[in-house]
């Protein structure tokens, strides 16, 4: 049997494993751990700026590759401490990403040791597991069954804490007869589908709620195939965005009381039938639960048994994978539709194709300083179907999530559940990691942006080009709209006159800090300006292979459209009755 470091175990393992993308930093706990690494050659590394942005990068990752699952990698003590941020929002959307921390020596554990706390205990409420190797030969059978979890069930991140000790100490073990632990999944019964798609077809205006686990599970293909077999019209979640194109015939756009479309949640009011397979009824889409239920029947389909029941109780539910379900679904749908037992759905998919041609919000704006809205237009324009989009929390995610456009499975990438700010940057860069050679763009507000910027350094060190695109309102924008029920502006501006600046009282020069951390900038302040700089970004991120940045100064203070119920959403602009005044609206055409 060879012998070898627990470490070089560790490291042979993920490979094994098919996890060769790390982004870390390294330090004396974990230095063993990246000597490990430098010998074994099969784990590429990208070095951070700051731990929280290594474990966002990690989550990024993960979410653009199907398959793939992140590495992040820190010292003892803070590394740990700063990870947890990543974790959270990486277990909050069933994002499967590995941390790997150094420790102090198992002897030092209770000794208050130098850069020694019990990070497990703290991680332990944000992964599915978070455990401290205190015996070297423990160290495969932790890593293989950290990926097992990661992949069993609803996905989701682990923390391995490995003692510097630990890692140094010889094991006997063979990475050449290693296998990974088999993967475990719900799957429905063919009783169980019978009963969802009895249940669908006794409905008149039946819906399907297509979330996030359908975009796990890969199973966007068998999504439209059911859909279109019954002819039943579908809503993605924020999560699922993308599992059926904007443009098809039966997407009905997004639901809720922030990231939706007017005729998304029009559609759904008008609904008697839901059918949610791998979504988790997330508040900001369902709004007040009384108004969201009121004449609607629910069958929820989950891989998670906790998560039926968890919002509220629905009339069916199926504890499955997404992918399971749909599958047999599709079979089921199929027979019936060949011997002629599907209703006709043809004048409710025409009423809802109508409201999706009808109910739009106004986006063509020509005033100076901009208004939010046109830059979504001007970027509906820029970037192309195969875009990918990633972002995480505030005004500008919500109006972009509103009147942007995704054709495409992982085509938006967000934090979803959390929504931690700073996440938008370190995230594109591992989507940049992840998907090389495609157009990502990340939006974030001037917030957003500051919060971990230094993470830019990084793509222009490891070459890593997406544009990032900063609708600067100098505020903490919905921060500031939701002050309005206190009647209050209070510590929300970042406005000021920065003496070394001419961004016109607009606070920190967003060029300047892109351009000193390696990267390009562009500042627009006319709309007509904003297709050329979109464009122009597009080929200097192509051709340098840095990310570039293009700044947006768009007016202090935009109310954009939101509520607390469905039938209650506040749209505060005027309303477009038709696609005239969005000249980028998706429209169904006959």
């Amino acid at each position: 049997m060879p012998r070898m470091r627990a470490a070089d175990a560790a490291v042979a393992i993920l490979e094994k494993e098919g996890a060769t993308q790390a982004f870390g930093l390294p330090g004396a706990a974990i230095n063993p751990f990246y000597d490990a690494m430098r010998r074994h050659g099969g784990i590429d590394h990208v070095l951070a700026r700051h731990v929280e942005g290594a474990s966002h990068m990690a989550d990024g990752y993960t979410r653009a590759a199907p398959g793939n699952i992140g590495i992040c990698i820190g010292t003892s003590g803070p590394a740990g401490t700063d990870m947890i941020t990543g974790l959270y929002a990486a277990w909050a959307d069933s994002v499967p990403i590995l941390c790997i921390t150094g420790q102090a020596p198992v002897a030092k554990l209770d000794k208050e040791d130098f850069q020694a706390v019990d990070i497990a205990s703290i991680a332990a409420p944000v992964t599915k597991m978070a455990t401290t190797v205190l015996e070297a030969a423990q160290v495969p059978g932790v890593f293989a069954k950290a990926f097992q979890l990661m992949r069993s069930g609803r996905p989701g991140p682990v923390l391995v804490d490995l003692p510097i000790d630990v890692q140094m100490t010889e094991i006997d073990f063979d990475p050449d007869t290693y296998e990974p632990l088999p993967v475990t999944r719900p799957a429905a019964t063919r009783a169980q589908v019978t009963r969802a798609l009895d249940m669908l077809q006794a409905a008149e205006r039946p819906l399907i709620v297509a979330g996030g686990g359908i975009v796990g599970a890969g199973a966007e293909a068998m999504l439209v195939e059911l859909a279109e077999t019954l002819d039943v019209p579908v809503v993605p979640t924020l999560m699922g965005w993308g599992a059926i194109p904007d443009d098809h015939p039966l997407a009905a756009g997004m639901v809720g009381i922030q990231t939706s479309q007017r005729y998304g949640n029009a559609t759904f009011l008008e609904s008697d039938f839901v059918l949610g397979v791998g979504n988790r009824w997330a508040n900001r889409h369902t709004g007040g639960l009384d108004t969201y239920r009121r004449g609607r029947t629910f069958v929820h389909v989950d891989i998670e048994p906790t998560q039926i029941g968890r919002v509220f109780a629905p009339d069916y539910g199926i504890v499955s994978d997404a992918g399971a379900f749909l599958a047999l679904a599709v079979e089921v749908a199929r027979e019936r539709r060949d011997l002629g037992q599907l209703p006709d759905r043809s004048t409710w998919v025409a009423e809802t194709a109508g409201r999706k041609r009808s109910l739009h919000r106004k986006t063509h704006f020509t005033e100076v300083p901009i208004k939010p809205q046109r830059v979504y237009e001007e970027m509906n324009r820029a970037f192309d179907r195969d875009t990918v989009y990633v972002t995480t929390i505030g005004l500008s995610q919500i109006a972009g999530a509103q009147l942007l456009h995704t054709y495409a499975p992982r085509h938006w990438i967000n934090a979803g559940q959390a929504g931690p700010l700073g996440w938008t940057g370190p995230a594109a860069l591992g989507v940049a990691r992840a998907l090389p050679g495609t157009s990502v763009v990340a939006l974030s507000g001037d917030y957003d942006f500051q919060f971990m910027l230094e993470e830019l350094a990084v793509g222009a060190q490891h070459h890593l080009p997406y544009v990032h695109v900063v609708v600067n309102n100098a505020y903490l924008g919905l921060i500031r709209q939701s002050q309005r029920a206190f009647e209050m502006d209070f510590h929300v501006s970042l406005a000021f006159d920065n003496i070394n600046s001419e961004n016109g009282g607009y606070g920190v020069d967003h060029v300047k800090v892109a351009e000193a951390l390696g990267c390009r900038a562009l500042r627009v302040t006319d709309p007509e300006d904003l297709a050329d700089a979109f464009t122009k970004a597009q080929g200097m991120a192509a051709e340098l292979r840095v990310p570039v940045v293009v700044e947006v100064i768009v007016e202090r203070v935009t109310n954009i459209a939101m509520g607390v119920e469905l039938d209650g959403v506040n749209e505060f602009e005027d309303l477009a009755l038709s696609a005239e005044d969005s000249p980028t609206a998706l429209v169904l055409l006959d």
